[in-house]
Formats: structure tokens, sequence, C-alpha cells
């Protein structure tokens, strides 16, 4: 369907939405007359063929449906006529049955088999038609046959999914056909008055005003009539729908008519005819005016008033007395998409009386020939003549719609005119003639006279993203940026209206980026020294050229001085200043720590001048300097100024140490923490610190808890000698822990043997965050693992490893008895040992813990078990024979 879209002109892209279905439709009324397939089914095969989902379909392609099964006594139809089609080969049309929408009943018709023309669910009548054949021609025969049988479930299902199909498509149609609409109706200029819900209460007419004095009156009006002085008395009343209004209670008035009167003239008529009951309304022979009269209005009466044409909601409405033109199109949602926003015709009496044109209202906000509805008024809007789409870089880009003999200077104007980064010398026009588009270039001088038609698209392009006279200076100028070429058209007035030159521009070379006319960039060096000297003539500059003024400190290595060691403030790169010294630098850095050697710091300065073939020559120069806490350098060197680049070196007390502890837990005298006085501090001294041991010391239980910290190489190393040691093993199942930089680590120690022999081997030195746990006496034993109940039993002194699995329950079948170990309380481990054909299990001591390993293979099956057992004695028969076989030959 996109092929059939003209952009920008709404009306004739409508006009080809229906014509496309008219095409359909006039394609369905062939094919059906054709082949005979019912209509449902052929504009279904139709639409989708046209939509793409299935190939060219031709009649051959088509099976036409057999005739009813249901047809009493195998009557065929008259002539051996497809059903409700013509027949192949024939000239003229040939009547077949009218199928109704009952089931079972069949009534003769014809088929109006002209083209274009479809019936959605029978074909009724007697009509003519084109055949395939020459000519024309009419067949009114009847055919009588009996109703036929209900049609079976299988048909009844073809045909609603036939239905449903059909419906789809169509529903489908529509509702493309609206979102079409729907998006030319939001380009309209205008549109968003009558379609936003902020606007609700806009063009609700005002009813809190005085009554107009050209207001007339009629039915359903409310007067408020009240009479007051000599005489009173209230008649309000509700004009009747005759347009009269009654006195009740004073005879001889009758009805009053004030249809059509204003408030004014039906108070003088009221006024004259109760003058004749109340001599006090007039003057008269009786005496002066003592009574009077006053009248208002007291509620408006609601007229209907119809909107006609091309609204987007057309109907009749009622609205209020009061109400203008404005207030019953806005009730009728504006114009719809082929609707006409600039003339809005009201028709009163058969005539039009007046023209509204909403432009003036939307543009101007003058609201001309907006008059007052009076019931009955018919508003009509007309389809539009010309609309013509700006877009581009305008303030309003929309659909406009133009009058006949309105110019493009006043399709600018509607649009709100130029932005400022429009391009205003020239607009294009695209433009449709009876053949094939075309593009106008109009000029600004033609603004005014060129006329616009229906269907133009007008495009306003941007400026082009370029300057005309701009010159650019950046570099070591005080007001560095862009600047215009007609007040700076050589290099010194430009350096002059950048405020001159910073005292660390570098004069010797300046570059000038210049864009040639052929697009390339070459770059021009000029002496600025010579030319401010007068030595050389200025440099006129060219439109887009860029002036670089380098600094002097671009040009040389950005010098830095650093600091390390104990100091307060280390720092890698200090920005080097001139005359800075020693003392400064520290100063800089916060000082000196409480841990540094000041009698050790070092200067390290690299040397330049170094001769490449000398083997040993000196490439750095190492200077050391004795400094007091209060940054004054002794042995005469006080003063020293540092150079770019050298790095100062604050070494480390080699007899500052950091107070360190450590920690007892568990059963001696005096649990905490203890400094570590003296480096040759052992586990023994520590106890003694804590008192000694309590009486319920478990003291084979004893751990020393180390927290081991890794740097990252050494975690490396660590991971990958794990992975590669680990046990793979299909038989087992190791737990590998994660290696971690700061890991705490249980050192197995034999605190009886340390306590009975001070200061020996076994008697190690602690360090800093060590833990001496002591337990308290042990009297269990944990059993963990592939065991049939892994418990926590008392420990006796006379069993053994097997006694204990058997408080668990014993082995389970896949045990790793072979890899069972023992942890002992005091960290240390031991592991099952292999003697032969039998296992030797560790001890057993009090606070153990038994782990038996699980194995990862499945266990042998019988079959499996024989077949092993089998290879094994036949190979142990086969060693015993060939025994016997050597003894025999020798």
């Amino acid at each position: 369907m996109s092929g059939l879209m003209v952009p920008n002109d709404v009306h004739l892209h409508l006009k080809n939405m229906q014509n496309l279905r008219a095409y359909y439709v006039a394609k369905i009324g062939q094919f059906h007359g054709k082949i005979g397939i019912p209509v449902r089914q052929t504009a279904a095969l139709f639409f989708l063929t046209g939509l793409g989902l299935f190939g060219s379909v031709t009649s051959a392609q088509v099976v036409a449906p057999s005739a009813p099964a249901g047809l009493p006594g195998g009557q065929s139809l008259p002539g051996g006529a497809l059903p409700g089609g013509t027949q192949p080969g024939s000239r003229g049309t040939q009547p077949g049955p009218r199928t109704n929408t009952t089931p079972g009943q069949t009534t003769p018709g014809n088929t109006n088999g002209r083209t274009g023309t479809t019936a959605p669910a029978t074909t009724n009548g007697r009509g003519q038609g084109q055949g395939p054949g020459q000519g024309q021609g009419n067949t009114n025969a009847t055919t009588t046959t009996t109703a036929p049988t209900a049609p079976t479930s299988e048909s009844a299902d073809i045909n609603d999914a036939t239905k449903t199909t059909t419906e789809v498509l169509e529903e489908g149609y529509q509702a493309a056909r609206r979102r079409e609409k729907e998006e030319i109706r939001q380009k309209l200029f205008g549109h968003e008055i009558f379609n936003n819900p902020n606007y609700a209460n806009v063009f609700v007419p005002n009813t809190n005003i005085p009554t107009p004095q050209n207001y007339q009156l009629g039915p359903g009006d409310v007067l408020n009539i009240t009479m007051y002085g000599n005489s009173a008395g209230d008649f309000s009343q509700t004009v009747t729908p005759e347009g009269n209004i009654y006195f009740t209670g004073t005879t001889g008035i009758g009805p009053i008519s004030i249809l059509g009167l204003s408030v004014e003239q039906a108070r003088a008529r009221i006024t004259n005819r109760l003058a004749s009951k109340f001599v006090g309304l007039t003057n008269s022979s009786y005496g002066p005016k003592n009574t009077y009269l006053e009248i208002t209005l007291g509620g408006l009466r609601t007229i209907r008033v119809s909107v006609l044409g091309e609204a987007f909601k057309p109907g009749t409405y009622p609205v209020s007395s009061l109400a203008s033109v404005m207030n019953a199109i806005y009730a009728a949602g504006g114009p719809d998409v082929l609707g006409s926003f600039r003339r809005i015709n009201v028709i009163r009496g058969g005539k039009v009386i007046a023209t509204l044109d909403l432009y003036d209202y939307l543009v101007t906000g003058v609201q001309k020939n907006d008059i007052r509805l009076r019931d009955g008024d018919v508003i009509r809007i007309p389809t539009f003549v010309n609309r013509v789409e700006i877009t581009g870089t305008v303030r309003r880009n929309n659909i406009f719609e133009l009058l006949p003999g309105e110019n493009l200077d006043k399709l600018l104007y509607y649009a709100g005119g130029f932005a400022a980064n429009a391009y205003k010398s020239r607009i294009k026009v695209t433009r449709v003639n009876d053949r094939e588009r075309v593009v106008e270039d109009v000029t600004k001088d033609k603004f005014a006279t060129f006329e616009m038609q229906d269907g133009d698209a007008v495009d306003v392009e941007q400026l082009l993203n370029r300057f005309q006279n701009r010159v650019i200076i950046n570099g070591a100028v005080y007001r560095p940026g862009q600047y215009s070429l007609d007040q700076n058209a050589t290099l010194l007035t430009l350096i002059r209206t950048a405020e001159n030159l910073r005292e660390d521009a570098f004069t010797g070379r300046v570059q000038i980026i210049r864009t040639r006319d052929d697009l390339a960039i070459e770059n021009i060096t000029v002496n600025l020294a010579d030319m401010m000297a007068g030595k050389a003539p200025d440099v006129p500059l060219k439109r887009e050229d860029q002036v670089i003024v380098s600094s002097r400190f671009d040009l040389v290595e950005s010098a830095s001085i650093s600091i390390q060691g104990e100091v307060n403030k280390p720092s890698d790169g200090v920005g080097y200043m001139a005359n800075m010294t020693l003392e400064d630098l520290i100063l800089q850095a916060g000082g000196l720590k409480e841990s540094a050697a000041a009698a050790q710091v070092e200067v390290v300065r690299r040397k330049r001048d170094i001769d490449p073939r000398a083997v040993n020559a000196q490439i750095a120069e190492v200077i050391q300097f004795d400094i007091d806490r209060d940054l004054s350098v002794k042995n005469g060197n006080s003063r020293f100024v540092l150079q770019p680049f050298d790095q100062v070196i604050v070494r480390r007390s080699p007899n500052y140490r950091v107070q360190t502890y450590v920690q007892v837990e568990g059963e001696v005298i005096l649990p905490g923490g203890y400094p570590i006085p003296r480096k040759d501090l052992k586990i023994s001294d520590l106890v003694a610190q804590a008192g000694g041991l309590t009486p319920f010391a478990y003291v084979e239980g004893a751990t020393l808890i180390r927290t081991v910290v890794l740097s990252q190489d050494e975690l490396a190393v660590r991971q990958r000698s794990v992975t590669e040691l680990a046990d793979d093993s299909r038989n087992s199942v190791v737990q590998i822990d994660e290696v971690s930089a700061a890991k705490k680590e249980s050192i197995g120690i034999s605190l009886k043997r340390i306590l009975a022999n001070p200061g020996s081997s076994e008697d190690i030195l602690v360090q800093e965050g060590d833990l001496l746990r002591i337990p308290k006496r042990l009297e269990t034993v944990r059993l963990q693992g592939e065991l049939l109940l892994p418990n926590t039993v008392k420990y006796r002194q006379n069993q053994t490893f097997q006694d204990y699995v058997s408080q668990a329950g014993g082995f389970t079948s896949r045990s790793q008895r072979r890899k069972a170990y023992i942890v002992y309380a005091n960290g240390s481990v031991d592991r099952t040992r292999k003697f032969g054909f039998f296992n030797v299990y560790p001890r057993v001591e009090p606070g153990s813990e038994i782990i038996v390993p699980k194995k990862t293979t499945n266990p042998l099956t019988p079959q499996q078990i024989i077949s092993t057992a089998t290879g094994i004695t036949g190979s142990l028969f086969s060693l015993i024979l060939g025994i016997l076989a050597f003894r025999t030959v020798r």
C-alpha cells in the first residue's frame, strides 16, 4: 500500500486508500464470478494476496467447491452451473441459488456478477452481469429445490474460519486507515486546540455575564419578573414552547407573546399589558408612576444546533443559548482530516449568514464572525481546497490550509516565521503535477508572489555549519578564542585584540594553520619576535585561520622531584620549584616519622654527561645528609638546593620497633595479651608470663595459631602448587581450601615437651599476632566422614581406632578406609598406613577428630566382583603353573 501513498497530499492519499479497497472488491467480484468460491473466502484470498502473504493466484490454482451433499434425490444445479456463479465458457450469467444465513433453507435467486460489487454474506436479486465469455445477457431462470440438510460439522468449521479471517482482514484494513488518518490529523495546524484535554473548558460559553442587549428570548428561558413599589408581586416563570408567558391570579391579561424579543422589548410589552390592572406602572390621570417592574434573565434555555460535513464528530448538539459558533465546533471535535479550517459556514433559515475562518483565532486571537447561535442553526464544515506541509527550520512544522491566492509569504506567516538557524535566501518546494513530481527553488524576492498549490511540500533548510569571517587564536595569550576577521585582518592586530602575549610566550616560532580554498590544510610558521621588532612584515590573515602561540613550558620536559621512606606524606612526583631546598621538601612531605633514621637521608641525583665508552661510568650520584628533628641539616650542608628529578629517600631506623603483642587463651592463670619485650621470646617464656597452667589444662591439646600473610607473588605460587598437587584420584574426594592473602594456620606443638625442657628445639619463638590456645581437659572423640552414624563419643584410654569407628556404626560401602586420618587437639595430623594387606590406623587421643573420606566411584556389581575374582584367580593359577614349570626345567 505504500506505493499508492503521496506524501504531503492528504486527500489524494486517502483517495488512494479507498481506491485500493475498491480494487480488491472488484477483484473479489471477478474471481467469485469465475470460479464460484464463496464471497468471504474470495475476499480473504485476494486481500492476503495483495498484502504479499501469498503469491499470485489464478483460477486454475483454485479448486471449485462441489455441490452440497445434502441435496435430496441427487439433484444438481441447472445447466451444471457452479453454485452462485457462471458456467465456464458461456455468455452472460446464470442464476444461482440464494443462500440465506439460516441453515437448511435455499431459495432461488440470481448472482450479480457485475465487476466491483459483492454481497458480504448472501447473493441476492435478479441482475445482469458480465460473464467470462463475450456479450451480456439476462437470465431469470428459477430453480426449484427442496431445503438441503444442515451442513456437517466439518463444513461449518470451515465457514466459521473463513468468516473469522475475512473479519480480521477487514478490521486490520480499517485500523490501518484510522491510524493514517490520525497521523495526518496530528500534523494539522490547530488540531491540538480541539483535541487537548487541557483545553476542556476553553470554549464553554460564559453564563455569568449581563444579558446581552441583542439576546432574543425564546422557549425555555426563565424570566425573573418582580414588581415593587405601591404594588408588589413576583411573576417569575419559564417561557412556554409557544413563546408565551402567563400571569396567574390576574384576570383579563391573557398570554403575552415575547418570542424573539429582547429583554428590554419584553419589559415594555409586559408593562403595557399589566398597566391595565396596576395603574401605578405608568403615569396616568390617577397620579404619577409609583409601581415598578424589573425583568431579568434567570435561566438560559438550551438550543440544538447541527454540525455537519467534515467534522470529527458530526451531529446535533444541545448548547446554551449564549453559545457561539466556536462553542459548537469544539463540541464536535473540530474539523476532521478532510475538513476545512478556513471556510466554516453558518446556515440559518436556508441561507449562509456567516463564514468563520479559524486561522483568525489561531494566529491572531481575533474571533471574526463568531456569531451567537440560534435554535436550529446548521454549521457546515466543507472539505479543504489547498493544503501545504512545511518542514525544516521554521517555528511550526505543520500542515496548513491556504485559501486560493495565498502565497509562500503567507505560509511562512502561519508557520511562525523562520527559525534562528534557517537558510532564508531560498526555499525548496516539491510540487505534484499531472504526471510526476517537480522541485521549485523559490528565492527570497519571490516569496510574496509564489502562489501555493494543493499538495505542495515546503522544506526550509538550515544555515551552513561554517563561519564567514572567523579567526581563532590559542595558546600563550591572555584571551584566547574566536575573533572577527573584519576587525583583525593581520596577526599583530589579532594578538593585540587578544590582550597581547603572556610572559611565557615562545615568540621564535608561531604557527598559523590555514584552510585553503580547496579545503586542504597547510601550516605556516612565522617568527613573531622579528615581526614585533619590525624586522619582518605583518602577516595578513584569512578566514578560518588558527593561530597557535606556544608556551616555553610546553617545550620542556615537566620537572618533578620525589620523596620516599619514613615521612608522613611520601610522594612519587612533586612539582619542581626553583630554589627548593631539602628541608623545604621534607616540610612539604609532612615532616619525618618517629621511625625515621635522620642520619640516613639520601638524595639520588641523575648524571647527564656520561661517557658511553667507560665501563665504570657513574650514572647516578648519592648524597647523604644528617638531619635533626627540627629539619636543620648538620655538617655544614644547610640549604641544600634540589635539582629537577632528584629523589629523596629517608631510611628507617634499625633500632626502632613498634610494640607487638601475643595472645594467650584457655587454661592459664592470667589469660590475655602480652607484649614481646625481646626478640628471643619463646613459648615457655610466654606461659611463664601468663602465670603458668591451671590444674585443668590439657597440655597435649595446646595449639599455636599464627596469621600468615602472603604477598601477591606468593599467593600465585601457592595457588598453582595446590592446583597441581591436588589429589585428583577417582577413588577419593579431597576438599581444597581457598588460598587467601591472610590466613590463620594452626602449628602443631608439644607443650608437654616444651615445658619439660624449656629452650629446646621444641620451644619455638613467638611472633606478633600469635595466639597460644591451651584447652581444658578433653574427654571426647569426634567422628566425621563416611560412617554410618557420625557423632561424638567419650574417650576411653584402652580403645583403638576401630573401636571408635564401631561406635559410629562402622564403615559404609563407600568408605575410603585406607585414607582415613585423625586430627589431634593440638592441630597435628596422622594418617592410616598400609602394611601388606592390613591397615595400620593411628592412635586416638582425647579431643581427637577421626575423619573417613568417601569414595567417588560407584560400588561394584556382583557380576563385576565375580569377573574381577575370576581374573585374579586365573592370574594366580598362571603364576603357579609358571613357577612349577620353571622348577621342573631346572
